[in-house]
């Protein structure tokens, strides 16, 4: 290949702006001179500066998805303590991960269990590995996002509003239990549960087991209707275990050198 004067450098330059291949127009000069060096067929030198493009665009992907699904920082899979929650499935919650056999389907993931248990931690986990397995996902507190719907419904733009959050394969709805038994605010939560079903994925967590779900919704109806779009394709983890927060309360409280407590704090919710 006879290396591209200055001029043609520039056109080629430009070229690769206007058709939106940043990684290519980075990375071209180099492929070539080493193509040139080393008697790349045309083929190989277009090969591996288009795969590079390509890697580059699913990384830029992936941290945009990364950037919009607020998911709070620090939560990982590898830091979820699963020895402190023996009734959750690590082998199950890694299959969870990869999403084809659920978010596909539009099937819901509940976790029930007291505060301080690791439903928070384990949520946040499962967002970040699905969005880095190339699922776009939303984590939000149910107060804030109901809040959000209330206003939307406010301004007429409710069904919009709803509609927006279709992009999302999956739909994190933190600290369910902590929506205030108020008409507007639990109409809109019904709405949006009923909206998804069967549609799109969402992923709950929540103190209360369905039987106390009444002091959510105004009435019984509502309730039993609510709870029947979560769980009619649902997989459910209970995670009935003492406080992670607690537990690290009462090792500081022990002081050093004394033996800590058997959970950690790394699954804190």
């Amino acid at each position: 290949m006879k290396p591209a004067d200055p001029i043609d450098a520039g056109r080629l330059t430009l070229a690769l702006t206007d058709l939106r291949l940043p990684a290519i127009k980075l990375i071209w000069p180099d492929f070539a001179a080493r193509a040139d060096k080393e008697g790349w067929p045309a083929a190989r030198f277009l090969a591996a500066i288009v795969e590079h493009e390509m890697a580059e665009r699913a990384n830029r992907r992936v941290q945009r998805h990364l950037d919009e699904a607020r998911l709070p920082p620090g939560k990982t899979l590898d830091s979820f303590d699963f020895d402190a929650v023996p009734m959750v499935s690590k082998a199950q919650v890694m299959a969870l991960a990869a999403g084809d056999s659920w978010l596909e389907k539009g099937a819901n993931l509940l976790m029930f269990g007291p505060p301080g248990g690791g439903k928070s931690h384990l949520a946040a986990a499962l967002g970040l590995a699905l969005v880095e397995n190339g699922w776009r996902v939303l984590f939000a507190r149910t107060t804030d996002l109901v809040q959000k719907l209330q206003a939307a419904r406010r301004d007429l733009l409710l069904e919009s509003a709803i509609a927006k959050l279709d992009k999302y394969h999956l739909l994190i709805l933190d600290d369910l239990a902590y929506v205030t038994k108020d008409q507007a605010e639990t109409s809109v939560l019904f709405e949006l549960i009923g909206a998804r079903y069967e549609r799109r994925s969402m992923l709950v967590t929540a103190n209360q087991p369905f039987g106390e779900w009444g002091r959510i919704f105004p009435d019984q109806a509502m309730t039993l209707a609510a709870v029947d779009r979560l769980v009619h394709h649902a997989i459910i983890l209970e995670m009935n275990v003492e406080s992670f927060r607690r537990r690290a309360a009462i090792d500081r409280k022990r002081g050093p050198g004394r033996p800590p407590t058997r959970a950690t704090i790394k699954a804190s919710a």
